[in-house]
């Protein structure tokens, strides 16, 4: 507590070299607070060490805070405050250039912002950036409150917020505390409605700057951690300090905030709540707000749902959530899963884990004794009564769930109790699954997806939203605008390239245009009779010429060979070769082998796009996944830390494989399907540590034809489907005027524009 547990001097003033050194205030008043209300002057790494020593404490007392800074904008400005300063110690950062500051991070300044991210990710603090409203001078106020909940003080004063202003400048502070009396209480009143004027815009004389990109920047930056994890790395950082190079006062006031961390980490030893057992959610921090606020319309919706989110922000995390939940009311948990792969049942396996789930059982043919698990359970089941006494979860893929032997041993289970999450749930109107639906007994039920709709099958759309108990609408939706702005996924630069078709290519794919303007119905944009096989066959000709184009090679090699000249290598790079004989969209459901075998041809494409990585430098190590990669779990984990520089794939890493290191990626393959191109967006956008921003290369094909009215109406249309994956790409991205710029001579060749298709 303020009052109680900190030692204050008697003049209630700090001052450097004194035995009452500023950065003992902060330290102690961070470690005893739960609110931190601070007007800054310009955004240091200097403020931040000194700042780092009793921020985790902070967060860990529930702390909550607000925070109003500078910008730095001019020359003239930054010239100001350096001289100042003598031009010493001023490593100020320059919120204009946000990836710069990257490079000037010392680990001080990371625990800084990792405990930053902490609060932005959890909604505990808001940042306001101000400048002033006339263009000259800058804000540079320095005064703030903390609270305890009880008890209140208010600091002023000289003191700027840098290392050499706390340490050798001749700087004071005077600190205000309520218990003091009417007059210390004035002055707290008096700087709490300088900032809440501030804060709030009514303060004419100011003007804020949108903070959404310091935000994502922090988050983008910042290692998520535990509480635990920020609480060690703070204690850490005070017994590393060069104990010799500071006052003996300011390491008494550090050594105090260190018993502080370390009496809380002992605290969270003892309440052992990670390690416990029992199940619980994975992360101190608890469910984020919109997965928390997803399980209370699960519930509303009679505990069925679809989830409607992006990749990337946690689906699996929020549907154990709800199963979490159930166990904390009854006593049990009891679920089904269903995924599309095998290596998503592995997946699977191990976020059940993290949350203290046991009795998993994993249904595939990678597990010959599931049978006999399944037979443990039902026997159990059978001898408990009440038939909450049991819990377990079985993960199953699509496929095998639709086997009638397995379809029959996994619907035996009590029908009102046990939770139904269908994975990739679009999977669900596929095969014998979507005829299977009604005979599924069980009441409780998530669907999860990025991409719920199925592609020019509204009728079965609508099917799978009925099972869900979302008729009219999702559940819950969490879309990826909202997610990229919330800093839950990363930001992008997005960049096409138009690829055109060889001499020989374009011959062929002109004759097919010919042929097939005789089956398009051109004011209903359709081919008609949808089942004559000739039109079939034209249709995957045109497509294979799309795939295939040769030149996608050469503008392939033309983004590496660029990408290796700026940044010297080619790291954490996604490739997705062009397929062959079986187009990208043909199947939803994959067999048990895990993903449909791949066709001669396309091996041959893949291992031509390899080559080309291959060929570019000794250095550059690159690896093919697919189907009949061995030790998939392997490859992913080399990638991820950095000892395989590039992945080349087809299909294997559109749904459920991790992959959050990916900085680049590469689109060779033409689809036409948004689930597809959504779904590989979303595994570059998950957010790392290490990765600020994620960029991604789109290789289209559009060819120009103008043979005959017919055959350009139709390919103007069909380029106008195209140019849908573009657009929703682009939308999102940093830079839509590049796109722009690529796309403005199709576009004008066929009367296009890229927003309104």
């Amino acid at each position: 507590m303020l009052k109680t547990d900190v030692t204050w001097p008697e003049s209630f003033r700090y001052q450097t070299n004194t035995e009452w050194e500023p950065v003992g205030f902060f330290s102690e008043a961070l470690c005893n607070a739960t609110s931190f209300d601070l007007m800054l002057g310009f955004f240091s790494s200097s403020a931040i060490n000194v700042l780092s020593y009793g921020f985790a404490s902070f967060i860990y007392n529930g702390g909550k805070m607000r925070m109003i800074i500078n910008d730095i904008l001019s020359s003239d400005d930054i010239s100001a405050i350096s001289m100042a300063h003598d031009g010493n110690d001023l490593p100020f950062f320059d919120l204009r250039n946000l990836e710069q500051l990257s490079y000037t991070l010392n680990k001080r300044d990371k625990h800084f912002f990792e405990c930053l991210a902490w609060l932005i990710r959890n909604d505990r603090i808001e940042i306001k950036i101000v400048r002033m409203v006339n263009g000259s001078g800058i804000a540079h106020t320095k005064c703030g409150t903390f609270s305890d909940g009880v008890n209140k003080i208010g600091f002023e004063g000289s003191v700027n917020f840098s290392l050499s202003a706390f340490m050798h400048n001749k700087e004071s502070l005077g600190v205000y505390c309520d218990w003091n009396g009417p007059a210390d209480n004035g002055r707290i009143k008096g700087i709490q409605s300088s900032f809440d004027k501030a804060f709030n815009g009514e303060d004419n004389g100011i003007e804020f700057i949108e903070a959404t990109a310091l935000k994502g920047y922090i988050i983008e930056h910042s290692n998520p951690k535990h509480l635990k994890e920020l609480l060690e790395n703070e204690q850490q950082l005070i017994d590393n300090i060069d104990k010799s190079s500071i006052p003996s006062t300011v390491r008494k006031a550090l050594s105090k905030a260190k018993e502080r961390i370390t009496a809380a980490i002992d605290k969270m030893k003892e309440s052992k709540h990670m390690a416990d057992n029992a199940p619980h959610f994975p992360y101190p921090s608890g469910p984020r707000e919109y997965q928390q606020l997803a399980f209370e319309n699960w519930k509303v919706n009679t505990q069925k749902g679809l989830f409607a989110m992006a990749t990337g922000t946690g689906k699996t995390i929020t549907s154990l959530n709800c199963l979490l939940e159930i166990y904390k009311k009854s006593g049990y948990y009891k679920a089904i899963i269903l995924v599309p792969t095998i290596t998503l049942v592995n997946q699977w396996a191990i976020e059940c884990k993290k949350f203290g789930f046991s009795g998993i059982v994993k249904v595939s043919s990678k597990n010959p004794n599931w049978k006999k698990e399944i037979d443990n359970i039902e026997f159990n089941e059978s001898l408990d009564i009440t038939g909450k006494k049991n819990s377990y979860i079985i993960i199953s893929t699509y496929a095998s769930y639709a086997r009638d032997n397995v379809f029959s041993r996994l619907n035996v289970f009590p029908r009102k109790q046990l939770l139904l999450i269908a994975d990739e749930a679009h999977n669900m109107g596929a095969g014998k699954i979507l005829s299977r639906l009604k005979a599924v007994p069980y009441l409780r039920r998530i669907g999860l997806s990025a991409t719920p709709e199925r592609q020019y099958d509204e009728e079965t759309t609508k099917k799978i939203m009925k099972f869900f108990g979302s008729e009219s609408l999702y559940t819950y939706e969490y879309s990826m605008a909202e997610a990229i702005e919330k800093g839950v996924l990363c930001r992008y630069r997005y960049y096409p390239h138009i690829v055109k078709l060889t001499t020989a290519e374009m011959e062929e794919y002109l004759e097919i245009s010919r042929r097939l303007a005789q089956y398009y119905i051109y004011n209903q944009d359709v081919f008609r009779p949808k089942d004559d096989a000739v039109l079939t066959a034209l249709l995957l000709k045109r497509k294979r010429i799309i795939h295939k184009a040769t030149n996608k090679q050469v503008v392939f090699r033309d983004i590496l060979e660029k990408r290796l000249s700026e940044r010297g290598s080619i790291n954490y790079t996604l490739v997705y070769v062009p397929e062959g004989n079986k187009p990208d969209e043909d199947s939803d459901v994959y067999e048990n082998t895990d993903i449909i075998a791949d066709d001669a041809e396309s091996a041959h494409l893949i291992d031509i796009y390899t080559g080309i990585v291959r060929d570019l430098s000794p250095t550059t190590t690159v690896r093919q996944f697919t189907s009949n990669s061995s030790e998939r779990d392997n490859l992913l984990k080399d990638f991820a830390d950095g000892k395989l520089d590039v992945l080349t794939s087809m299909k294997c890493l559109d749904e459920g494989v991790d992959v959050p290191r990916s900085e680049l990626a590469i689109f060779c393959a033409s689809t036409g399907n948004p689930r597809q191109f959504i779904q590989r967006r979303g595994r570059i956008l998950r957010t790392h540590p290490d990765k600020y921003m994620a960029e991604i290369h789109d290789l289209v094909v559009a060819p120009e034809i103008c043979d005959s009215e017919d055959t350009y109406n139709m390919e103007r249309n069909m380029l106008a489907n195209e140019l849908k994956r573009v657009y929703n790409f682009a939308s999102l991205s940093e830079n839509l005027d590049d796109t722009i710029r690529e796309m403005e001579d199709i576009l004008n060749y066929y009367n296009l524009s890229i927003f309104n298709v």
